[in-house]
């Protein structure tokens, strides 16, 4: 059974993609690809149907990182289908545990930077680099590069504990 995880930010074009383009290269490094399935979303639908920012597009090339991406807004509908819903701010946390259908649905929704252990506890918002410069895309690359180590431990541990 496929373990399905979709990151959440604003308008699905920046941060978003970013951390599904990135999450997607450390399953497939771990051999996962086959048992997990990732993607994103928006809580709002302003940029649906558009590419990722050219500036995301630019920082992940430049990294490595390869992204197909059509911006899109998350719908309430999508819970019953996933299990892991990983936020990109507290904002989005909020939103998207108020679009929850059940208690269940809204534990499944955690903020990213949460699975990185040197995050500071109080803020683990990413930032949105959409109205700064390149070193805004820069820094966010970065702290979705960080907590993508923990988040793929802890998704192993789910995709391993069903097999048992």
């Amino acid at each position: 059974m496929t373990y399905r995880v979709c990151f959440v930010c604003t308008g699905n074009i920046c941060r978003s993609p970013m951390a599904e383009a990135v999450f997607h290269a450390r399953v497939a490094d771990a051999g996962l690809d086959d048992l997990v399935e990732a993607d994103s979303a928006g809580t709002g639908g302003w940029h649906e149907g558009e590419g990722a920012d050219p500036r995301t597009v630019a920082v992940l090339a430049e990294h490595g990182y390869d992204l197909d991406h059509t911006a899109r807004q998350f719908q309430q509908s999508w819970f019953s289908g996933l299990d892991l819903i990983v936020a990109l701010d507290a904002g989005h946390l909020r939103a998207l545990r108020r679009l929850a259908p059940t208690e269940r649905d809204a534990a499944k929704v955690r903020l990213l930077r949460s699975y990185d252990p040197a995050a500071d506890g109080d803020d683990l918002d990413v930032p949105d680099p959409y109205y700064g410069g390149q070193d805004g895309f820069e820094e966010c690359l970065e702290m979705v590069e960080a907590a993508s180590t923990g988040l793929l431990a802890a998704v192993r541990e789910q995709v391993e504990g069903r097999a048992a």
